[in-house]
């Protein structure tokens, strides 16, 4: 993925938000800071509107990019079934180009188009996959150069190409089946612990310190204040971190189960952390 300049739009409008927010939610005079709950949460919110549009386009790309193998596979089988009835490659593959391939048309019409204008095939194949930008098509091109450079039996290459192909995808559909209750668990489990961190704080801690308060002017209270002082001690941006700590590896772990991959793991921590930080702040009032 690139940068576009439509991103623009989306950080403007987040940082309009925030500066509107410090606007309304934040005191500058003495005690400075903010002056209402909504502060954080509207912070949050602004903050999202940023990265929203490159995590959709990131989504967009990895569905895109499924359907591009998916086209490749029924383009290296038509391929195959021409090789074998004993059209060369050059051939199968200008026959092909006149086929829908869907999302992979463009892509095999230029790799005909640079056949027919006589740029060996070898470049062609290499420009085919470099502008597919998909890391399988890469390797099975790879393969299909070097098989046909060294005299190899085309028509086993492709074949044994398209098989290793298919048995990836579904290794990848099954992995990813196989482990959607783990994926589910795992935002349950964090959510639970979310709910859990929030009932401490805003339930069971402040009834300790009044307990504290109570308890005898010289012993040591329950939370560790001295000598009657009912000091508690300030837990809670320790909270806020452990949740986002938590938030960030269990996206890490989600993504790497699901997809594989740790870009994958990145857009579910950036998910998982905003939605922490917008509930905490939202029930809390500030972090």
């Amino acid at each position: 993925m690139k940068f576009r300049n439509v991103y623009i739009i989306g950080i403007s409008v987040a940082l309009a938000l925030i500066a509107l927010d410090f606007a309304i939610f934040f005191s500058f005079k003495d005690p400075i800071g903010p002056s209402a709950r909504w502060f954080y949460p509207m912070m949050i919110v602004s903050a999202s509107l940023a990265w929203a549009h490159p995590i959709v386009d990131f989504l967009k790309e990895l569905k895109y990019q499924r359907r591009v193998e998916e086209k490749f596979v029924d383009f290296s089988r038509d391929l195959e079934s021409s090789v074998k009835s004993g059209i060369s490659i050059p051939s199968a593959i200008i026959q092909s180009s006149q086929k829908d391939y869907s999302e992979l048309n463009p892509f095999i019409r230029k790799l005909a188009n640079q056949i027919k204008m006589g740029i060996p095939i070898h470049r062609a194949l290499t420009t085919f996959a470099d502008n597919t930008k998909n890391t399988m098509i890469r390797r099975s091109i790879a393969i299909v150069i070097e098989a046909e450079a060294s005299g190899g039996d085309i028509e086993n290459v492709l074949k044994s190409v398209t098989d290793a192909m298919v048995s990836i995808k579904k290794l990848k559909e099954e992995r990813k089946s196989g482990t959607y209750g783990q994926i589910v668990q795992g935002y349950i489990v964090y959510f639970v612990f979310i709910g859990i961190m929030l009932v401490l704080q805003l339930k069971l801690f402040p009834q300790l310190v009044k307990a504290g308060a109570a308890a005898s002017d010289t012993g040591m209270n329950l939370l560790g204040a001295a000598s009657g002082t009912a000091q508690a001690f300030n837990l809670d941006t320790v909270f806020f971190a452990l949740v986002m700590i938590q938030g960030f590896f269990a996206g890490l772990m989600i993504g790497k189960f699901s997809e594989g991959t740790i870009k994958s793991g990145i857009i579910h921590s950036v998910v998982l952390c905003t939605l922490a930080a917008l509930i905490v702040t939202t029930a809390k009032g500030g972090i």
